[in-house]
């Protein structure tokens, strides 16, 4: 089975209707329809939930997470060794801390990261994208 690795940008641009958000809305059909592997980065989870809750509430924050729930997502743990690697990756590139744990994550588990994220386009030599 194939695997998607999604950062936050994407899961937000699909959760806030933004431009990008059909194409992201095809890949999680995937995984929901369990064509797909989807994985997401726990910190990535944070990130989406703290971005919600500053942008536009609590309440909108836990509808958020439920949803998220609903997507069928497995949510990665981070051991000390995926800590150090995304580590590794942000003191080398010009990506975020959380970037890093996606990048970090679609590597040790050999999926392609789904993003729309400009920084990625940094670290595209070194991990495979998927663009929306």
């Amino acid at each position: 089975m194939s695997k998607l690795l999604f950062d936050s940008f994407a899961l937000l641009c699909f959760l806030q209707k933004e431009p990008g958000a059909d194409k992201v809305s095809e890949l999680l059909q995937r995984v929901v329809s369990g064509q797909t592997e989807g994985l997401i980065n726990a910190i990535n989870v944070g990130e989406i939930i703290y971005l919600t809750q500053r942008r536009f509430g609590e309440q909108k924050k836990l509808e958020t997470f439920i949803h998220l729930k609903r997507l069928k997502l497995k949510i990665l743990p981070c051991p000390n060794e995926l800590i150090y690697r995304a580590a590794e990756f942000k003191a080398r590139h010009p990506i975020s801390y959380a970037d890093a744990f996606a990048m970090a994550s679609a590597l040790e588990n050999d999926a392609p990261v789904v993003t729309g994220d400009p920084e990625f386009r940094q670290v595209s030599h070194l991990v495979r994208i998927i663009w929306v």
